[in-house]
């Protein structure tokens, strides 16, 4: 039985959430999730204090009765506790996957800085309010239970990260950057303006001398400016790219949506394989 910890390191989910999550899981026979109750405290934007997210991402971590964390929904908040709750995990956090995106980004780059499980670009129970978001659910609990069919096409022998355009360039100069020589970098963004986008790769691209490559996700629900930016973001990509000598390799079938494919941060394997 492979048992799973939920907790909410930035925005809560409802009990309704839950129970549709739970319902899912149950047509996976050797999964075992999980709610902590944190899940759906409220407290302004958050899911609840800052001090009640830190608590329950920690006892997550180190209980040693969970095999993965998976956290339940991103938005905004889980910087604001990152770097204490790594500083508090202990022996019981190394064997785990964390699985998340977007504002989940900040842990899972803190977590590969400093070596911490395995960080793994997933969806998330939250995702199960978008339509169709069966699927997405769906594809996270078959890769913890060994199915390998949702991993991001075009992994290689490179090692991988993916992040959330925004999320990478607030990482980027941090105590939770890691260090990505080497790697190949996939990006995804929603809701910003195209010339938003252009910024943020203006920033992340000055940030990522060294690595293999660069592959972009999509860009989705792009606001309308009322002066027309004139440049796609592929455009964008490769402008920013060519700059700083980061060769633009395509491509990438990550989102902020149902089709969000599944990224281990580092070298492509199965869950149970890594």
């Amino acid at each position: 039985m492979t048992r799973i910890a939920i907790c909410a390191p930035s925005r809560p989910i409802t009990p309704e959430d839950a129970a549709r999550v739970a319902a899912l899981a149950a047509e996976f026979p050797g999964l075992d999730l999980s709610f902590h109750p944190q899940c759906f405290e409220e407290h302004g934007h958050f899911a609840g204090t800052d001090q009640q997210r830190l608590a329950a991402l920690v006892e997550c971590a180190n209980d040693p009765g969970f095999d993965a964390v998976w956290f339940a929904r991103g938005g905004y908040g889980a910087n604001r506790i990152a770097e204490d709750a790594l500083a508090r995990f202990d022996h019981a956090a190394q064997s785990k996957a964390y699985l998340g995106y977007s504002d989940g980004g900040y842990l899972l780059g803190g977590l590969y800085r400093q070596r911490i499980g395995r960080p793994v670009h997933a969806s998330m129970p939250g995702d199960l309010r978008q339509a169709g978001g069966e699927a997405a659910i769906r594809r996270v609990l078959g890769f913890i239970a060994g199915d390998d069919a949702g991993l991001e096409g075009g992994l290689d022998h490179h090692p991988t990260v993916a992040f959330n355009l925004m999320t990478l360039a607030m990482l980027c100069g941090t105590p939770l950057m890691p260090g990505l020589a080497g790697h190949v970098v996939l990006v995804e963004e929603v809701c910003e303006y195209d010339y938003a986008v252009d910024r943020l790769f203006f920033h992340i691209t000055a940030h990522l001398g060294g690595v293999a490559g660069l592959r972009l996700g999509r860009v989705s629900d792009v606001p309308v400016n009322e002066v027309d930016f004139g440049h796609s973001v592929e455009d964008i990509a490769r402008h920013w790219c060519a700059r700083h000598s980061i060769p633009y390799l395509g491509r990438a079938d990550i989102g902020h949506d149902i089709d969000n494919t599944i990224v281990p941060f580092g070298l492509a394997r199965s869950f149970a394989g890594q």
